[in-house]
């Protein structure tokens, strides 16, 4: 359920705004509209925020995802279009309904922190409730609260300038987690920090979405730190949004070649999971099926192991051809006690690709993928994952048709060992 929507929201700034905006309207490009004197800093961006999803907006200095995000608390009137929060249009509200709107369910994190130097770090995180005008015990315990989760418990007391620049956004965090907003938005936050400090930051951030479940609207301009805490990024350019899906999505198809000029850098065996390079197994013989039965199967395939899987494709073991021509040889009628449950442990379907290379190399047999239920979704055979990791290296469009084209590997082919 989406709690934020923007439905064609166009900012332009000059004076001859209108008469720019019919032009665009009427099909103009943005030449024309700046040689008018306006600049059009978003032009018709549409998009919808889930409850509880990280959304990034991503882009170069100057292709508008600031001045978007201050649209949609109201900061900035639109030229047009529209945004609602639970049904509300911002631009209609009155004054005292925005001011409301901005206590209760929207707070904002800046770039540069926007601290009161004179308020203690303990003042700063409970300005919100402050505002709203909840009683200063209480609005002190919830800040103290959030303050110990972001990692600051001890300095209440201190004053912002004497904090390093990740504890004074660590500060900010807390602030507008303490304001008990539904929603955050997120305006380059971590931009001002180093290396080291952004990536601590962006695992608190992580962490501290997964406890509380907020809708957070983040802006940056670092690609793989939209990929990295991203649910869904919107890649803007010159003002319009050019694509907007999951960072595998984006990764693996690039709407235009912008925006696969953009990814072309990122670490991909970071982005892409097991899901991207599974295939479907070959063979997989039911727990409740005969030994006989599970060897013809096997020799039909050409395979000398194969996964077992009960109700539901719940894998539950491996079985070989060789134990299993023995069992038949001895006139076993069942499979219990035949499978063997080495090297089980599947893998979720979102594990990145770069954690799967050690276990691959580990196993003659492919990595099964399952979900949390223990279904099995599918395989990753060793070989699979080297042609991948090949066709990363060059263009993800091999990806895909290298996996589309080949046929789907057996388990253990006779005699191959892979």
């Amino acid at each position: 359920m989406s709690i934020l929507r923007a439905e064609s929201v166009t900012k332009l700034f000059g004076r001859k705004a209108a008469e720019a905006q019919r032009r665009l309207g009427a099909g103009a490009d943005l030449e024309e509209v700046r040689a008018l004197g306006v600049m059009p800093a978003v032009v018709d961006a549409t998009f919808e925020v889930e409850q509880g999803e990280i959304f990034v907006v991503m882009g170069l200095s100057g292709s508008g995802k600031s001045t978007l995000i201050r649209m949609l608390n109201g900061l900035l009137e639109a030229t047009s279009g529209t945004v609602l929060i639970d049904g509300q249009d911002v631009a209609k509200l009155s004054p005292k309904a925005l001011r409301a709107l901005r206590q209760n369910k929207v707070s904002m994190v800046f770039q540069h922190f926007a601290l009161f130097p004179h308020r203690s770090v303990l003042a700063n995180a409970a300005y919100g409730l402050e505002v709203r005008g909840v009683p200063k015990e209480e609005r002190e315990g919830k800040a103290r609260e959030f303050l110990r989760l972001v990692g600051l418990e001890g300095w209440e007391d201190r004053l912002p300038g004497q904090l390093s620049g990740g504890m004074q956004q660590r500060v900010g965090l807390a602030r507008a987690l303490a304001a008990g907003t539904d929603i955050i938005l997120m305006d380059e936050a971590f931009s001002a920090l180093d290396p080291l400090i952004r990536r601590e930051v962006q695992d608190l951030l992580l962490d501290l979405q997964g406890r509380f479940g907020k809708t957070i609207v983040f802006i940056t301009h670092d690609l793989n730190e939209a990929m990295r805490i991203g649910d869904r990024i919107a890649v803007m350019r010159e003002g319009r949004i050019v694509q907007i899906g999951t960072a595998e999505e984006i990764l693996t198809d690039p709407a235009n070649d912008y925006v696969a000029q953009f990814v072309a850098d990122v670490d991909r065996t970071r982005v892409l999971t097991a899901r991207s390079v599974m295939e479907k197994p070959l063979v997989t013989v039911p727990a409740n099926t005969g030994p006989r039965t599970a060897l013809r199967t096997m020799r039909e395939h050409q395979t000398s192991a194969a996964f077992v899987v009960g109700r539901d494709r719940r894998l539950v073991g491996k079985v070989t051809a060789e134990v299993i021509a023995d069992a038949v040889a001895d006139g076993v009628q069942t499979l219990d006690g035949l499978l063997d449950p080495g090297d089980l442990d599947p893998v979720a379907a979102d594990t990145p690709v770069a954690e799967l290379f050690a276990r691959c190399a580990e196993s003659d047999l492919p990595v099964p993928v399952a979900d949390a239920d223990g279904t099995l979704l599918g395989v990753i055979p060793r070989v699979t994952l080297l042609a991948a990791l090949g066709a990363i290296n060059t263009h993800v469009d091999e990806v895909l048709d290298e996996g589309a084209g080949a046929p789907e590997p057996a388990l253990v082919k006779e005699g191959t060992g892979e």
